[in-house]
Parts: structure tokens; C-alpha cells; sequence
């Protein structure tokens, strides 16, 4: 009887830890779409101060073609982060389907 306990608890303990999992992958997941996301928007808001400042520069200068370059890599590294959040959105969403099914 008592052995017959013991497997019971140990099989429900495996099965509770096989469920967290993919909570867990669910959470992890999350968190990185939202650190990506906040990378893209700081990306984002750096390219928004170089495209002013190129604005800004007289027109043709070397200073408004060194901004207007600036403001073309931090907008791609904006796009960078955003692809990766979306990637980690879609992985967290994916995880979150595995979370309830178990």
C-alpha cells in the first residue's frame, strides 16, 4: 500500500513538473519579446533623433549625411529588434498552447 502511495505522489510530482515547463518556457518567452520590443522602441526613438538632426544639418553638409546615415542604422536595428519580439511573441504564444494542453 505504502509503495503504491509513494508511485502515486512521484507520478503526480513528474506531472506537475512536465506542465511547468512549459509554463516556464511561456513566461521566459514573454519576457524576451517584451525586452526586444523596448529595444525597438529605443532604436526606434534614436533613429527619430538622428532623421531631426539630419533635418536640422544645412542641406548637402557632411554633417547631414552622417546623420541621415545614423538615423538609417538605428532604424534598421529598430526593425532588428522588432522582427525578434515578434519572433519571441510568436514562440511565447506557441509555449502557452503547449502550457494548457498539458
Amino acid at each position: 500500500m505504502r509503495i503504491t502511495t509513494f508511485a502515486a505522489i512521484a507520478a503526480l510530482t513528474f506531472a506537475a513538473a512536465a506542465c511547468q515547463k512549459p509554463a516556464e518556457k511561456a513566461a521566459d518567452e514573454s519576457a524576451t519579446a517584451t525586452q526586444e520590443a523596448a529595444a525597438a522602441n529605443a532604436a526606434a526613438a534614436t533613429a527619430t533623433q538622428d532623421a531631426a538632426a539630419a533635418a536640422a544639418a544645412p542641406a548637402g553638409s557632411e554633417q547631414a549625411g552622417m546623420a541621415s546615415d545614423a538615423a538609417g542604422a538605428a532604424a534598421e536595428t529598430a526593425g532588428d529588434h522588432a522582427e525578434k519580439a515578434g519572433d519571441a511573441a510568436k514562440d511565447a504564444g506557441d509555449a502557452a498552447k503547449d502550457a494548457v494542453k498539458h
